[in-house]
């Protein structure tokens, strides 16, 4: 793995961990984004690895937020020196790169939120394909609070996840929610004690990475792309993913073993 000013890398089995590291407030900013980017990149090219997990690197802090300083200087900008673009002509920010990458990576992605995800922490939660959080932590979009939005895909994913109407209860009036009530209302799959995290978030990878790899993708692809398309064009592409399943040597292998006896489909 690169040398990362703001990321602390480390590999167990499959999987890489990424430990995010901006003491002493651990905001995120646009340097972490791009070595963020770079790293998911990295991930995605090497075929040993098979699942990422992004964690904080300090004890109670997964991202506390984007750093406001870095977004006050870009508010002075544009307020003196840009008009108002029109949506067609907007380039899209770092960070919608970003998280738009790791949406789109063939292998799982998963957050280990191991304490205050507010902000940027939490948008790039969103965009991840798992979220576990440990209790104590913290988790919320309150950008309200400070007379903006969340900018980097919180508006978009959080709607999708959770439905109008708690998105925009919980956008308005810049709410946080702690863990237990994240999982309640779905905004995190699950709620775990604080030394159970990062081994719960290893257990998950480790049974992923026994899934066969093209399978994980396709998969990630349907459902990704496929919801965001009509539902005849959304069943053309799962069509064409499953016929590409249909030719690879790990279908032909286990649908035999399977019809032997051999391979349970509830097996874990």
């Amino acid at each position: 793995m690169s040398s990362y000013e703001f990321i602390k890398t480390d590999r167990q089995d499959y999987t890489v961990i990424a430990r995010l590291s901006n003491p002493p407030r651990h905001l995120l900013n646009a340097k972490m984004v791009q070595e963020l980017l770079a790293l998911a990149g990295g991930v995605e090219e090497d075929d040993t690895v098979r699942s990422l997990i992004f964690t904080g690197d300090a004890e109670g802090t997964f991202i506390t937020h984007y750093d406001v300083g870095e977004l006050s200087k870009a508010s002075d900008r544009v307020r003196e020196h840009e008009p108002p673009a029109a949506a067609g002509d907007v380039e899209l920010h770092g960070m919608h790169k970003l998280l738009l990458a790791l949406q789109e990576m063939s292998k799982p992605v998963i957050a280990a939120i191991n304490g205050t995800a507010m902000g940027g922490g939490c948008e790039l939660a969103l965009a991840c394909d798992f979220r576990y959080i440990a209790r104590g932590g913290v988790i919320g979009l309150p950008e309200v609070r400070v007379g903006i939005l969340p900018g980097a895909g919180g508006t978009q994913r959080m709607t999708r996840l959770l439905g109008t109407a708690k998105a925009l209860e919980l956008m308005l009036l810049g709410q946080v929610v702690s863990a237990d009530e994240a999982e309640r209302i779905g905004l995190v799959h699950r709620a775990v004690e604080p030394d159970q995290l990062v081994p719960q978030a290893l257990t998950l990878a480790a049974e992923l990475a026994s899934r066969p790899p093209l399978s994980i993708a396709l998969i990630k692809r349907c459902v990704l792309q496929g919801s965001e398309l009509p539902l005849l064009d959304a069943l053309k592409l799962e069509q064409q993913a499953f016929m590409q399943t249909m030719r690879s040597d790990d279908a032909s292998r286990l649908m035999r073993e399977y019809q032997a006896g051999d391979r349970p489909l509830n097996e874990s």
